[in-house]
């Protein structure tokens, strides 16, 4: 169809990334630090990366191009936001993690692999429905527990999804996110790892909280970690 559109002129364009910010519908993207539109079916034609625009790189015309897709963009929109970090750092994507055997620099052999199976890690930065939830065997544990226990990514990380915080530190209580998770999500099993220490009894509360408010039946056990690197219960 011939319909209204945005057009950018490279030759003008001096890469300052406005007019992206500006595109509410993610029809302009940065490609080799230039301002480039996209995906004809994103740009509604209204214009507003147009005043956004310090060197006028960016006009309108009239051309043949894909009819605007409000679905589209609203979908694409949704699996941004599952994937944005609240603090909207440069590690704003949550992802499973494969690892790979790695060999030690100028020594034949393997250094230990990391067992973690994605990112972020966080509970409060991680996304309440990203897509590794699903089916999980989830692990909530104080942060301090993984310097405490030697083996912890074998013997508690592996095979889990890991959620960590430190309920001293962090302001707030974990109870209404952990809650969302496991409401939301198909989570298989909870194991919970605190540190014997009683400020540490808050992640627990908030995991147990969250089991009581989720409306599932989910497994759970708790495991509490001693100062000097031991399992007590």
């Amino acid at each position: 169809m011939i319909r209204k559109i945005i057009k950018i002129n490279e030759d003008l364009c001096n890469g300052c990334g406005l007019c992206a910010e500006a595109c509410h519908e993610d029809a302009i993207g940065m490609v080799n630090g230039k301002a480039k539109l996209l995906r004809d079916d994103y740009c509604d034609g209204l214009g507003n990366c147009l005043p956004a625009c310090p060197t006028g790189a960016i006009t309108f015309e009239e051309r043949e191009a894909a009819e605007y897709d409000e679905a589209a963009v609203k979908a694409n929109q949704a699996k941004k936001q599952e994937q944005k970090l609240p603090c909207g750092c440069p590690g704003s994507q949550s992802k499973t993690i494969a690892h790979k055997p790695v060999q030690v620099p100028d020594m034949n052999i393997e250094a230990p692999v990391s067992q973690l199976n994605q990112w972020p890690v966080q509970i409060k930065l991680v996304p309440v429905n990203a897509s590794y939830f699903d089916g999980a065997n989830l692990l909530i544990a104080a942060d301090c527990t993984a310097y405490a226990y030697g083996d912890f990514h074998t013997r508690f990380i592996k095979n889990r999804i890991t959620l960590i915080g430190c309920p001293k530190l962090d302001e707030g209580d974990y109870s209404e996110k952990l809650t969302e998770i496991l409401k939301h999500n198909n989570i298989k099993s909870v194991t919970i790892v605190r540190m014997e220490v009683p400020c540490c009894g808050g992640i627990e509360h908030a995991a147990k909280s969250a089991l009581q408010n989720c409306g599932k039946m989910i497994p759970w056990q708790v495991y509490t970690i001693s100062t000097d690197g031991q399992i007590l219960d």
